[in-house]
């Protein structure tokens, strides 16, 4: 009996060992099936790399600042206040940098200047430029303020670069002849071109009138009167002048922020030739004579160099000289790269004429054995 029991239990035993085998040849079959759907579909698409920036120069030294911006004139540093405010505040940071002398050729990715490489990344945007520099060289020129100077120099900056900036824009686009003469341009020298002077002062001033006007119209202050907007002018000047009142600077014995904006603004307005009548110019002689005062401070302390750059228009008068020697030697070096790529454009041409001859023979060869075969047919 207990063998037959032992039979019974195997031959119980036996359909549930199938049962649980069929399961796992099924469940063995679907894996492959997964499996193999997974080998047939298409592996999913890498996602893009973002594109590296574009940077301009590509020897850069580490943690030198390379500044990017308009040519010099004979009158001021730069003609744009945006420009003039990053140079500024370079200098009174006391911050490593170089301007780079690209012949206009450059915009930032945001399409403007100025704009910085630092360590093969590009930084543009002035306010964005004084920002990410502060942080990372720990320049801050506000540290000393307290909040509620601070929010009083935010309302300030504002109402320069949002409001008086746009009052000498008009000025500007509606007298583009002033600018070339007020600021004794070369725009051979200003715009890294061979063209003559004469039809590049006729360019400019069609250019700068036509395009300018839209962007003073769009900002809304080109809708009013000339008399309208000198107003607006003056009375920015007004305020200014009442909170700089008989201190050196906007907040006391130092300069901050609010100090560079203002000089970068100002002296677009102060040192315009005299001859010209500018009534802005005028008024902040004659009325506010403490923002004179503050403009004459801030390039004493900022730009000793003044005088050398707008004589030599040189872009880094403020970095030490080369030895002749060295000079002589640059200047061998480059006229060496300049002879070597005249010789690299030479031989290209020599080889693409030769390339083309061996093409012109080609062509005569199998038009005679065409012939040939005609002719034997």
């Amino acid at each position: 009996m207990a063998e037959e029991n032992n039979v019974q239990e195997t031959k119980e035993a036996t359909p549930e060992t199938k049962e649980v085998q069929e399961t796992k040849e099924q469940e063995a079959t679907k894996e492959k099936e997964v499996a193999g759907d997974q080998q047939q579909s298409p592996a999913p698409a890498a996602e893009p790399q973002p594109p590296k920036p574009v940077v301009h120069k590509t020897n850069y030294e580490k943690d030198v600042i390379y500044l990017f911006q308009f040519s010099r004139t004979p009158v001021i540093p730069s003609l744009s206040p945006y420009c003039l405010k990053v140079e500024t505040y370079l200098r009174l940071a006391e911050l490593k940098y170089e301007n780079v002398d690209h012949k206009m050729k450059f915009r930032s990715k945001k399409g403007l200047l100025p704009f910085i490489e630092l360590n093969g990344e590009e930084i543009a945007d002035s306010t964005v430029i004084i920002k990410e520099l502060a942080q990372k060289f720990g320049k801050d020129l506000d540290a000393g303020l307290d909040n509620n100077q601070k929010n009083v120099s935010h309302a300030m900056i504002s109402m320069i670069e949002n409001h008086l900036f746009w009052v000498v824009m008009w000025w500007r686009t509606k007298h583009p002849d002033n600018i070339i003469r007020g600021y004794k341009m070369n725009l051979q020298h200003f715009l890294g071109s061979r063209m003559p002077n004469g039809l590049l002062n006729f360019l400019f001033k069609y250019s700068y009138n036509r395009k300018g006007l839209k962007k003073v119209k769009a900002h809304g202050i080109g809708v009013h009167k000339p008399e309208e907007i000198n107003e607006f002018g003056q009375h920015d000047l007004k305020v200014l002048s009442e909170m700089l009142a008989d201190k050196p600077f906007f907040f006391g014995d130092e300069p901050t922020t609010l100090d560079v904006v203002a000089f970068a603004n100002l002296a677009q307005i102060y040192f315009i030739e005299k001859e010209l009548q500018y009534s802005l110019q005028e008024f902040m002689q004659e009325s506010c004579a403490n923002l004179v005062g503050h403009v004459n401070r801030m390039k004493e302390r900022c730009f000793p160099d003044w005088e050398d750059i707008c004589t030599t228009l040189d872009l880094n008068s403020h970095l030490p000289k080369p030895p002749p020697e060295e000079k002589e030697i640059k200047g061998k070096d480059e006229e060496k790269k300049a002879e070597k790529e005249g010789d690299n454009d030479n031989d290209e041409k020599e080889k693409s004429e030769k390339e083309l001859e061996k093409d012109s023979e080609k062509e005569n060869t199998d038009k005679e054995n065409k012939e040939k075969e005609k002719e034997e047919k």
